[in-house]
Order: C-alpha cells, then structure tokens, then sequence
C-alpha cells in the first residue's frame, strides 16, 4: 500500500467487513422498540428482558469462540460469527410474535460475540507490531462510519416507505449478508507459536534451507502456544480496563438523560449520528498516537473526556437546541475513538500470536460483564436519585477524571507500558 505498508488487504477488507455487518445492526437496532411494543404489543419490560439475554449470551461466546480461533483458524471462527449476526437479522425481520424476536436477538449477540475476539486476532496479526494502534484504529474507524450509515439509511427508508416498519427490517439483512461474503476475501495466516519445535537434523538429500514443518508439526506448535499462560502484563491491563468500564454505563441511559432535557425522539437520533461521526473521524488519529505514546497515556486522554462529558450532561440544562448539549455530545464521541481500539491493540501487544485469540476473547468478556454491571448500578441510581439521570452520570464523571489522571500519572512513570 506504498507509504502505508500496515493498510494491507486484510486490514482493508476486514474493516468493509464490519463497517457492513455494523450499518445493517444500527439500522435494525433503533427500531427494534417499536417492532416489539407497537407492532407486536409487548410490554416495554420485555425490551430489557431481552437485551439482557442478548449480551449475556454475547459475553459467553467470546470466552469460547477465542480459543478457538486460536486452534482452528480465525477465518472459520470470524465467518461462523458473521454468519450468525445474519440469520438473526432474518429471523427478527420474519418475527410475528416478541419471542421470535427474542431468539434472534440472542442469534444475533451470540454472532457477535463468536466473532469480535477471532476477528481482532487475525487484524492484529496481519501488521507489524509498531502498527497495532493505527491498524485498529482504521478498523474502529471504520466500523463506526457503519454506525453513522445505519440510522441515516433507516430515516430514508422509513420515509421513503410511509413508515413500512417491516420493509426497512428486510432491508438491513442485505448488507449482514455482504459482511459474510466479504469475510472470505481477506487473507488468513496461521497463529504461530513464538516458541516453534525445532525442526529435526537433515537427512542425505533433504535441502536444509528449504524444509518445512509438517502439517503435524505445525499443529503441534499451534497447540503448545494454547497452553502458554497468558502473562501477568496482559492480566494487569486486562483488569485494569475490565475495573474502569464499571463507570461506563450503557449508551441507552445516555440517550435517556438527553430525552429528559427535551430532546425529541428524531433529535436523540441525530444526536446518536453526530456522536458516531465523532467518533468515526477521531478513531484513526486516536490510533497513530497509540502507536507514538503509550497506550495507557491515550486511553487517559480518552477517560478525561468521558470525565468531561459524563460531568457536563449531568448537570447541564436545556433542550436540544442547546448549544452545550451538543458540544457536550460531541465530547463523549471522542471516548470511545480513544479507548476501543487502543484496548484492543494495547492488549495484543502484549500476547504472542498464537494465544491472541484467547487474550482478546478473555478481554471483552471481561469488559461485557462490566458494562453489564455499570448498566445495574447506574440503572438504580437513575431511579433513587432524581429520575433524570444525574446521579449516575456525576458519579461516573467523577470517577472517569480521578481514573484518567491515575493512568496518566502511571503511564508517565512507565509502571503501564
């Protein structure tokens, strides 16, 4: 790719991959409240019901889908997940009754989940070690441009159809289906052990220069590098960042606390853009910094502005014409641009290879949990406290810059790198 040796086919095809996959899931996701209580007639209970099973069952599956990424090969893991994040799709735009809407929600989760560890293994190890951070960062850039494409193609159908809710459903199953086409476009190469078996004496007429393992050799050496413990240095960061995402709760909440200040529903949906282009525009610098600076030290940067931002929409006043609101908006776009990606290459510089599905599939587990965890808390502080969110969101202000520093501080004394 000339001047750009880390842009390579597999980056490339791997981010179209997912920028398709997220364009028919945000498309699909915002409407999915609609479909169930004024379509299907559930009760708005149902709708937490079943995006709590969802994640669950997307948390389970990257425990296991990293592995075996690491044994079977990261193409047939990351193909299985996208196949799957598909037929959920179908199987929601075919629902007549919130159960069958349920089933492929959890479809849809567990595609995701089977997916995201093996997919971020091979991206990792299709660049150069000093290029992790741009290389994710050109993904998650990526991606969220898909998250910025999916609502807007939503309102157009929607418009464009008299409101056809079930139309607008189909339509979001064409692009999942070009995401797993495009899987098999992008080149896969094998983990590799870092401690690879010595390759047995030559034998009279063997050309020693050119012998290879053997496919049983080479298993072997895949095998041998599942078992290899994973580190110290990945479990402090790994459990560093699983601890920070306690404070992060679910976006949900977030688009609640700006409902509350009067924004309508078509203005929280242009909010939700304007924060996805944010985050797609800053994704990429966020990336290269990473790859200059330590990655603790961006993802304090990152956690500052969460600080910022979580602060400011907890104790800022006024509709959706306000210019504050916005900015604030705008702000916390800039969170995810500096930490998503950046988590994900800080935790593979850390691994070798050949357990680097693992690694990934043991880290964003870890980090569902938390949000998990962050959305109960904040959840039953939003009702005890004022019922418009400000409690939870000044308390996860407040302890976003308090952490942000700490990394900082630490970062600077290399105690994280």
């Amino acid at each position: 790719m000339g001047r750009r040796p880390w842009l390579t086919r597999t980056v490339v095809v791997l981010t179209l991959v997912s920028l398709t996959q997220d364009a028919a899931s945000e498309l699909l996701y915002p409407l999915l409240p609609v479909l169930l209580t004024t379509v299907l007639a559930a009760p708005p209970a149902v709708i937490g019901i079943i995006e709590g099973v969802a994640e669950a069952a997307a948390g389970m599956a990257k425990l296991i889908s990293g592995r075996l990424s690491d044994r079977y090969g990261r193409r047939p893991v990351t193909g299985t997940g996208y196949a799957l994040a598909a037929a959920g799709k179908v199987i929601v735009a075919a629902a007549g009754t919130w159960p069958v809407v349920m089933v492929g929600r959890v479809t849809d989760r567990l595609g995701k989940g089977t997916r995201g560890a093996a997919r971020d293994a091979w991206l990792a190890a299709s660049v150069p070690p000093a290029a992790l951070g741009k290389a994710f960062g050109f993904h998650r850039m990526g991606d969220t441009l898909g998250a910025v494409i999916g609502p807007l193609l939503g309102l157009w159908i929607l418009s464009s159809s008299g409101g056809d809710l079930r139309f607008a459903l189909w339509v979001a199953v064409i692009p999942a289906l070009l995401s797993v086409g495009l899987v098999f476009v992008a080149r896969e190469q094998r983990p590799q052990s870092p401690t690879p078996k010595p390759l047995a004496p030559a034998k009279a007429g063997d050309d020693a220069v050119t012998r290879q393992e053997s496919p049983v050799e080479t298993r072997e050496v895949v095998v041998a590098g599942m078992r290899e413990p994973l580190g110290a240095a990945f479990w402090r960061v790994a459990g560093l960042l699983g601890v920070v995402a306690l404070i992060n709760f679910p976006d949900a909440l977030l688009l609640l606390r700006l409902h509350d200040l009067g924004w309508s529903t078509q203005a929280v949906l242009m909010g939700y853009v304007a924060y996805n282009l944010i985050y797609t525009a800053a994704a990429l610098p966020a990336g290269v910094l990473a790859d200059r600076i330590p990655p603790a030290g961006v993802y304090a940067i990152g956690l500052a502005f969460f600080g910022a931002a979580y602060l400011g929409l907890g104790t800022v006043a006024g509709g959706a014409a306000s210019w504050a609101t916005w900015a604030l908006l705008a702000l916390y776009g800039l969170f995810p641009a500096c930490t998503d990606g950046v988590g994900k290459a800080w935790v593979s510089a850390l691994v070798p290879d050949a357990v680097r599905g693992r690694a990934q599939g043991y880290f964003q587990a870890m980090g569902n949990a938390a949000v998990f965890a962050a959305g109960l808390w904040a959840g039953l502080a939003w009702d005890a406290g004022s019922g418009d969110g400000r409690v939870p969101l000044v308390i996860s202000g407040g302890a976003g810059l308090v952490a942000a520093v700490c990394m900082w501080v630490a970062s600077s004394r290399r105690r994280l790198r």
